[in-house]
């Protein structure tokens, strides 16, 4: 029997998109560094920021700027700083009432709730505040944890924080960082939330069963076996 459901966070309970624009921007040009290298240099450090090699964002900017051989300015740094938790906090700002919804009916059945998220942590400044925040047993940030998905270590981890084993628990996420395969491989029931996803990316993940919304969830047959 499922005694926990465990939640991807960005683009599965919340999405940073809408009508096909970022909800919230921010921009790094005042580092003054050529864009494209910086995005290389980030993107090159993702591994590092998602498991809390790097204990903040300021830190991951600096290191960025002194790679280039370029003396970081710390109000210049902070100005972007913000920018980035402004950006993301964007995304906590509108929950879909669905996912809400669907929250609700899983705590009414008696499920434990779990988040398990690849974040960094400006990124998840304005959990805490948000609506989603009340919902959820137990709050898995690979940052604070120190590993992140589709390592199995982060999916044990949260399951030992619920006190379930995990064939006893669901995943569901977009599927990005390869979380859906790794959620499999530590033996969860892994589901790939399609919700928010435009067709042509939910379609290059296949062998995991898709939710076009978030209550075709109370209508897989694991979940409508829990108690009501």
């Amino acid at each position: 029997m499922i005694k926990a459901v465990f939640f991807d966070l960005y683009e599965t309970l919340i999405t940073e998109w809408k009508d096909g624009k970022k909800k919230a921007t921010y921009s790094n040009e005042l580092l003054g560094m050529d864009l494209k290298i910086f995005k290389r240099e980030w993107d090159s450090r993702r591994e590092l920021r998602m498991d809390g090699t790097f204990p903040d964002h300021q830190s991951v900017l600096r290191d960025i700027l002194s790679s280039q051989g370029m003396s970081p300015n710390p109000e210049v740094i902070e100005k972007v700083h913000q920018g980035r938790i402004s950006a993301k906090a964007a995304a906590f700002q509108e929950i879909d009432g669905e996912v809400l919804e669907v929250l609700q009916s899983l705590k009414d059945r008696g499920l434990k709730l779990g988040l398990i998220s690849n974040a960094a942590r400006e990124e998840v400044v304005a959990w805490q505040s948000c609506n989603l925040a009340n919902y959820f047993d137990a709050v898995i940030f690979s940052y604070e944890v120190r590993v992140a998905k589709p390592n199995k270590q982060i999916y044990r981890i949260a399951c030992e924080k619920l006190g379930v084993m995990p064939r006893e628990s669901i995943f569901i996420g977009d599927g990005g960082a390869n979380e859906l395969v790794g959620a499999a491989a530590c033996g969860m029931n892994a589901y790939q939330a399609i919700w928010f996803l435009p067709d042509a990316i939910s379609e290059k993940i296949t062998g995991f069963p898709k939710l076009k919304k978030p209550l075709d969830l109370l209508k897989q047959d694991r979940v409508k076996s829990t108690l009501r």
